[in-house]
């Protein structure tokens, strides 16, 4: 059983677990449910940078990346730094994150959320909206076609972007319909969490259009960025680089600098 595996098993349990202590009803009848998103998609359309900045604790493979901040001081110095959007871990066995996590960036900021977890079921889409995401992730590996038509589809009924996310040429060719507003591409392999940029760049020509090309995990230079805007990507998904320093709003905000100019 790789991590993969292992991740969506325990994710189906604790689905299980949370519609028992929270209804799809009361989930519904939440205050954030009212609030109209703002769009990722179309920020990312409209940025020199392109730079999503996420909020991540820990990971399988890395372990600690940093435990000691507050996610409300993180996400406010990623606005302040001037990224396109935020990503929020909300998966709590593996990467320490929570919906919590969501519900307090939310609070501190205006700039688009990603909810970032493993999602299996509609509930979980369901819970992003009522917790304060602008978008949801869907991940090709570990879903069928059928699953990501649905998901895609309750997404949007709800005014969220759908970011899908694929790993190789089978995931992305079984994923392609119209629901998605943008197709990231993960550099790192989720069964043995190699990485390499090639991924993003190989599997570029091969998206439509249409859709925000995201190039996610492993990019940690602004070289590397500068390539694959030659590839058309417009969205970069980095955590690690920015977590791992002790303030990192601000080495976001000198990365994007750094990128701009």
């Amino acid at each position: 059983m790789n991590i993969l595996d292992k991740i969506v098993a325990d994710k189906r349990k604790e689905v299980d677990l949370k519609k028992k202590l929270i209804t799809l009803p009361q989930l519904e009848s939440a205050l954030l449910m009212e609030r109209t998103s703002v769009s990722l998609a179309a920020v990312l359309r409209k940025s020199n940078s392109g730079i999503i900045a996420e909020h991540k604790r820990r990971s399988p493979s890395k372990s600690v990346i940093n435990q000691s901040l507050n996610v409300q001081n993180v996400v406010k110095g990623y606005a302040e730094a001037g990224v396109c959007g935020m990503s929020v871990l909300t998966d709590g066995k593996y990467f320490g994150g929570s919906l919590d996590d969501l519900v307090l960036a939310r609070a501190a900021v205006n700039n688009p959320l990603l909810r970032k977890e493993f999602i299996i079921d509609e509930y979980q889409i369901v819970e992003a909206k009522a917790y304060g995401a602008d978008v949801i992730l869907l991940i090709a590996a570990i879903l069928t076609r059928e699953e990501i038509k649905a998901y895609s589809e309750l997404a949007k009924s709800l005014g969220l972007d759908v970011l899908l996310e694929v790993h190789n040429e089978e995931e992305l060719e079984k994923s392609l319909m119209p629901n998605l507003d943008m197709l990231g591409v993960n550099n790192r392999n989720l069964k043995t969490f190699k990485v390499s940029l090639e991924t993003s760049k190989t599997l570029s020509q091969l998206i439509p259009d249409e859709f925000v090309k995201v190039s996610e995990s492993g990019i940690s230079s602004i070289e590397a960025i500068r390539d694959l805007k030659e590839y058309g990507y417009q969205g970069f998904l980095i955590g690690e680089n920015f977590m791992k320093t002790d303030n990192p709003g601000a080495s976001a905000k000198a990365f994007i600098n750094e990128l701009e100019n």
